[in-house]
This record gives C-alpha cells, sequence and structure tokens, in this order.
C-alpha cells in the first residue's frame, strides 16, 4: 500500500506492475518495447555465488533467486492520496510514460481510486493545497490513525493477503522537531497523537498505524518520520521499519564517486550539486521547510567515507560535531517545462599531488519516476523477506529461541539516501559496502561463506 498512490512513482509502478503482469507491449519511435523490471536490484542483477569446481569459472545467480522472494507481477497495489483522480487520469497528469503504453493500460489503471488520505498543510508546501480534495475527514489525529489502521486490515482481508508492506512515496514533509515530552517515546508520541499535537506529521501517523498492524513501514522521503517515539514504538511491538528517501540517481553515484577518490588517496575539497525537475516532488521542493529536508538527506551521503580516510582529513575533535570534511552544497529548482526528466550536475573539485588540483564534472539526465519506481518495488519486496527471517544463538553454554530480526531494516541502505539504523551504530553510505552486506546476508541465510576476491590461486605458482 503506497501513501502517495496517485503521485508520479505511484501510477508509474502500478503501470509498470499491470504492464508486464498482463504482457503489454507498446510502440515508441525507437520501435516496439516490451516491459520489465529494468533498474531492479532483484529482478535485474545478479550475485556471484561461488565457483564452478569444474571449470573455475564464477557462477552468478539472479538476486532474486537466491531466498523465495515474491515476484513483482503477485503484488496486489492500493494505498492512499490526498488527490482524488483514479489512476488512469492520475498517470496522464503524470506524464512519464509512452502515449502507447498509457492508452493500453488506461482501463486496467481507472478502477484502482487512491484511498482517503491525511493532510496537515504545515508540513508540505503550499503549492499542494490544489490537489487536496481526498481527505479522511476531521482534524482528529486519534481519529485518523484508528482509521489508517482500518483501511489496512480491509485491504488485508479483501484480497486475502498474507501480509501487507505499507511505504511512503508522497511528498516531502518538513522536519519535525524533537520535542521532550511530545515524540521522544513511544508512549509520549501516542499521547501527542491523541492530543493532535502540531509536531505530528502525516507520515509519522502511517508509521505508527503500519507498527501497530504488524505491518513493515518503508519512508521512501527525506523526512524524520522516525522520530525517537516512533522507532521505540516499533522496538515494543517488533515491528519493521526502514528508510529514509530513495538513493535513485545523482546520490548513488555521489556514493560511488566520493568512495572511489577517498581510496585512491585523492582528497575531494569540495562537491557542488545541482539539480532542476519539473514534476511535483521539484515543486514541493521549491518550498524552503522541505526543501531542507532533501538537503540534509543528501548531504550527510559521503560523511563515513571521508571519516574513514584520516590520512586525507583530520578527525574531529571532542569540540567539534565533524572531522575535516569537504565543502558539499545541493541545490534543488523547479522546472516546470522539463516535467519528470531530472537534471543533475556535480562537480567534484580535489587536491592531487604536489598541491595539483583535479575537476571531475558529471551531467546525468533520467527520467526520476523510472528510477524510483524499481526500488520501490525492491525495498518493499526485501522488506517482506526479511519479516520471514530469524535468527538464534547456538553456543556450547545455551541454545537460544528463534527471534525476529531487529526492527530496524538497515539492510536496506542499498536504496536509500539517508539509512536508517540502529541507534548507537554507524551509518554506512559507501554504496559497495551496503551492496556486500545484502549480498553476505543472503548467502548466510543459505549456509555459504562469503567469497572476497582475494583469487590466491591465481597469485601463486
Amino acid at each position: 500500500m503506497m501513501v502517495g498512490l496517485g503521485g508520479n512513482n505511484g501510477t508509474t509502478l502500478t503501470a509498470t506492475i499491470l504492464a508486464n503482469r498482463h504482457n503489454i507491449t507498446w510502440r515508441t519511435k525507437e520501435g516496439l518495447q516490451k516491459p520489465n523490471y529494468v533498474g531492479s536490484v532483484l529482478r535485474a542483477s545478479t550475485l556471484r555465488l561461488g565457483v564452478d569446481p569444474e571449470t573455475g569459472s564464477d557462477v552468478h545467480v539472479p538476486l532474486s533467486s537466491v531466498l523465495p522472494t515474491v515476484h513483482p507481477n503477485d503484488l496486489v497495489i492500493g494505498g492512499w492520496d490526498i488527490s482524488s483522480l483514479p489512476l488512469d487520469e492520475a498517470m496522464t497528469r503524470a506524464q512519464v510514460l509512452s502515449y502507447d503504453l498509457q492508452r493500453q493500460i488506461a482501463p486496467l489503471m481507472a478502477p484502482i481510486k487512491p484511498l482517503p488520505s491525511i493532510y496537515y498543510p504545515d508540513f508540505i508546501a503550499a503549492n499542494q493545497e490544489e490537489r487536496a480534495d481526498n481527505l479522511i475527514p476531521g482534524e482528529s489525529k486519534q481519529a485518523h490513525l484508528e482509521a489508517l489502521r482500518k483501511d489496512i486490515r480491509e485491504f488485508k482481508q479483501a484480497n486475502a493477503l498474507d501480509s501487507v508492506v505499507v511505504f511512503w512515496t508522497a511528498n516531502t514533509e518538513r522536519y519535525s522537531e524533537i520535542i521532550p515530552g511530545v515524540n521522544d517515546t513511544a508512549e509520549n508520541l501516542l499521547k501527542a497523537i491523541e492530543t493532535s499535537h502540531d509536531e505530528v506529521s502525516p507520515s509519522t501517523v502511517f508509521a505508527v498505524a503500519s507498527i501497530l498492524e504488524g505491518c513493515p513501514f518503508i519512508n521512501g522521503a527525506p523526512q524524520n518520520t522516525f522520530v525517537p517515539g516512533c522507532i521505540q514504538l516499533a522496538e515494543q511491538h517488533k515491528s519493521f521499519i526502514g528508510g529514509d528517501d530513495l538513493k535513485s540517481g545523482q546520490t548513488k553515484v555521489k556514493s560511488v564517486l566520493t568512495e572511489f577518490l577517498v581510496n585512491a588517496g585523492i582528497k575531494p575539497l569540495s562537491i557542488a550539486s545541482y539539480n532542476h525537475l519539473g514534476n511535483n516532488d521539484g515543486r514541493n521542493l521549491s518550498a524552503e521547510k522541505q526543501f531542507r529536508s532533501k538537503e540534509i538527506s543528501k548531504s550527510s551521503v559521503v560523511d563515513d567515507m571521508v571519516g574513514a580516510n584520516h590520512l586525507l582529513f583530520k578527525p574531529k575533535t571532542e569540540s567539534e560535531e565533524k572531522g575535516e570534511h569537504p565543502n558539499h552544497l545541493v541545490v534543488i529548482k523547479y522546472m516546470p517545462a522539463v516535467g519528470d526528466s531530472k537534471r543533475a550536475i556535480d562537480e567534484y573539485y580535489s587536491e592531487i599531488c604536489m598541491g595539483g588540483r583535479s575537476v571531475i564534472n558529471i551531467f546525468n539526465e533520467c527520467e526520476d519516476s523510472l528510477l524510483a519506481s524499481p526500488l520501490i518495488l525492491d525495498l518493499s519486496i526485501l522488506a517482506e523477506l526479511l519479516t520471514r527471517v530469524s535468527y538464534r544463538e547456538i553456543s556450547k553454554e545455551k541454545t537460544t529461541e528463534h527471534a525476529p530480526l531487529y526492527t530496524v531494516l538497515s539492510l536496506l541502505s542499498y536504496m536509500l539516501k539517508a539509512p536508517l539504523v540502529k541507534p548507537g551504530t554507524e551509518v554506512v553510505n559507501a554504496l559497495g559496502r551496503q551492496r556486500n552486506a545484502l549480498e553476505l546476508f543472503l548467502k548466510a541465510c543459505l549456509g555459504l561463506e562469503g567469497q572476497g576476491d582475494l583469487l590466491l590461486e591465481s597469485r601463486m605458482w
């Protein structure tokens, strides 16, 4: 169930699943196009399982086949939106997919209508008010919470589902202020919802509803949905949460290139990132408070890579929050003419040998929702898989009962800009390390050892 079902991501993902399920082909100027899940880590990438003992060649298998995962074609799609447009009209409004595909898939999209959602104007840009015609009535946040829980239960029952995953792909909200006595503990957060406190955001209400219903909740936007009280509530109920903010284009490249530079002994002095886009996400981000949420999630992506090399960057002292760090600027501008086709321009200005300087410039153009939609699939399917994984401790002294994984699904970090991790643990943003952690975990579930790249046999006589 998607929050923001009628947005660009929601309609694009739904159309993608329906096109694949019904094998709908369409024509563009490049010729006949067939449906696929390109861009999905699970459906379009492989894992090195091991080495064939007869040939000595690596054996690669689809990532989705390592453990039993849900096929995207089998997903049932539903959700909420502050806009009442049925999904065929919302798809037309989004202007993402080719006309011939839209024409064929519209009859399948038309019956899908978003459930009424919640709208607290202070949390998103004022320019979104014109869309808000599909709202759960009243101003009581407790009543909103109960309505959302009822929606989840009814959706699960009506479709005879084994499980439900709730995914926030709606507008970026402003950051919530962390206030002692309001959202710092689970008990206080529930009381704050009962009293409709101003600092309880829509996304936090959705997260709490999901937690209380035992459904994984994934935050695909950059705001701080998971205030301390929300994380504590998830811990108490042993529910699963993951976030924050989809990592689809510019930030994914940044996490790779910064790691390369620092590991190569090259010192990034400044990183300047500029974006412009014309979809509704860009329109909402044109408001200062909402942009600030995005700026925070984009800016933190290089921290662990820089902090890992004390030869290039001076470590922080006791009086500093951060050690030496590259100048890092993020700019996002709303440009209606380009629609969903986001432009991203990056400059990496670095120090090289003997006081020299290196400049790397990157220009990236992409359909924002076509990159994001496969990530929503991956995050949802992996979250569901991880709910079925349990572990126990076996030692000479004792053998414990099986227990579920920890509440915060940090294994989802590969697809997220600002990964949510267990409180008190370090955040890993380096893309290679994130991918490696996911692969090693899947292998561990099969009882396989993680293979490195030592290749000792190829280095000896």
